[in-house]
């Protein structure tokens, strides 16, 4: 293993911007260092790298530096909570009152929201840092971040490859030690695929987990906001920070949210674990260096104690299909609202109808058409029931699946892409092709089901993921699943060898 590890990426350091975020939570509470030294510290960096990385589209150094002083003042009084001090990219999808919120689309260029998301309400309670609005591909549609209407997001292990999309902003700042912990949104793989690029950790929370109040909306019966960490026990922390019911989204759950950090004490041994490997997960045109990471890692798994036990998901090869059906027509119905009139860009013509044409012809870009005229397609009179209706029906048979195989397992495994990050540029003319980056990870946005993405190895010198998915509300087994993983194995530990 140590062969493998040191071919690839370096070792982290002491620095403060390589430091875990329960690390950081460690130091900052001995006072060996304080908020202040540790956000300039990550806005030196953010400085001297996203010039070229381009993970924000705003650096909000001002709030930074005033949030980083009054953490330091809530330190002082033995008041800090987990993320105290704690410096956090945000995707520019969830709504913030101090610094634009643009979902990288031209329609919303220079938009600054009255309110906070009910997510960035917590942080900010929970005195969190925030450094900035990171990229996204626009309006969270697409797999690459190359579909942001203001730049492209470059991987930080290698800078002529995607980061993943579409919160490539968030997951390529984590990686490249621009932030301690992301916040990004998931509607069919957008965080757990970036993460599986940018090797780092991602969680898809189950729907409903986490209040979506204040996040710009894509396709709500989809949508979740989670968050990206250098490791599994950070994302534990940061989840445990956004989870739990929100009065303001009616969609968000009345579970009770247990102590998900806690859920990772003790060793690695998974003996009495059921882990469940799905035939339907190995496709043609898996890498084969993603293949074979994978089952090591499956392997590592069953040599901790776990049983491996193969499950059937009969319905998953329709899960693409039918996301395309799906997400594109509430996304047809959400982006209705952006006409020019209200908020965002107006291109004033002399009716009303050209006006709305003209805004949205000059503000979406090409990839939110194409979304749009397929929804609005599939909603028409004549077809609503043959598509939208039938993909519903066939949504609940793949949910159906995952139930059944949850009856005898604890978790299921799988590859998180079948691919290491492909070049920029690569597929931006072949949608169909950009399409299948999200193969694997978009059966648990039509099941409503958690998935956690954990790097697991390396092939041609990029990140491999690992995706752990679970039951309903049972984030706290996969966090435990890939956190004796993660210990039993040191990929995370690798950062890109950056300046």
């Amino acid at each position: 293993m140590a062969t493998a590890l040191d071919a690839v990426g370096r070792p982290a350091t002491d620095a403060p911007t390589d430091l875990s975020a329960a690390e950081l939570r460690r130091r900052l509470d001995a006072r060996e260092l304080s908020a202040a030294e540790v956000t300039e510290a990550y806005l030196a960096r953010i400085a001297a790298l996203d010039p070229d990385l381009r993970c924000y589209i705003t650096v909000m150094a001002d709030v930074a530096r005033a949030q980083a002083a009054a953490a330091d003042d809530r330190i002082a009084r033995g008041e800090a909570g987990p993320l105290t001090g704690i410096p956090v990219a945000l995707k520019d999808n969830l709504c913030t009152t101090d610094a634009d919120t643009t979902a990288a689309s031209n329609i919303l260029r220079g938009f600054r929201s009255p309110y906070d998301a009910t997510v960035v309400t917590r942080l900010r309670g929970g005195g969190a840092v925030f450094l900035g609005k990171a990229n996204t591909d626009e309006f969270a549609m697409g797999s690459s971040t190359e579909n942001s209407a203001f730049f492209t997001t470059r991987n930080p292990w290698h800078t002529g490859r995607v980061p993943g999309g579409s919160s490539g902003g968030p997951a390529a700042a984590v990686a490249a030690g621009e932030a301690a912990l992301g916040l990004g949104s998931d509607t069919g793989g957008s965080i757990r695929q970036p993460a599986g690029f940018c090797g780092v950790v991602g969680l898809k929370p189950t729907y409903g987990r986490v209040s979506r109040y204040g996040l710009l909306a894509f396709a709500s019966s989809l949508d979740q906001i989670g968050p990206f960490a250098r490791t599994v026990a950070d994302a534990a922390l940061l989840l445990g920070a956004i989870a739990g019911q929100d009065p303001m989204d009616a969609t968000s759950a009345p579970e009770p949210v247990p102590d998900f950090a806690a859920a990772l004490a003790g060793d690695a041994d998974l003996r009495g674990v059921r882990i469940g490997v799905a035939a339907e997960y190995d496709v043609d045109g898996m890498e084969a260096g993603v293949k074979a990471a994978v089952d090591a890692a499956v392997g590592r798994l069953a040599d901790l104690g776990a049983e491996i036990v193969p499950v059937r998901l009969p319905h998953t090869k329709y899960a693409l299909a039918t996301y395309y059906i799906t997400a594109p027509a509430e996304a047809s119905a959400n982006l209705s609202r952006y006409d020019g009139v209200k908020y965002g860009l107006s291109v004033e013509s002399e009716t009303l109808r050209e006006t709305y044409e003209r805004t949205r012809g000059e503000g979406f870009g090409a990839e939110v058409k194409r979304r749009i005229m397929l929804g609005t397609y599939a909603l028409s009179s004549g077809y609503y029931d043959a598509y939208y209706v039938k993909a519903q029906k066939v949504r609940t048979l793949i949910k159906r699946d995952f139930d059944q195989a949850f009856a005898r397992v604890d978790a299921i495994v799988a590859p998180t892409s079948p691919t290491v990050a492909f070049p920029i540029g690569a597929r931006t003319d072949d949608p169909y092709q950009m399409y299948l980056s999200d193969v694997f990870t978009i059966p648990a946005n039509m099941a409503g089901i958690p998935g956690l993405a954990v790097p697991c190895g390396f092939a041609d010198g990029l990140p491999v993921s690992l995706q752990i998915l679970g039951k309903p509300f049972d984030e706290a087994t996969i966090l435990r699943l890939g956190h004796a993983y993660e210990q039993s194995e040191g990929w995370t530990d690798r950062r890109p060898d950056l300046p």
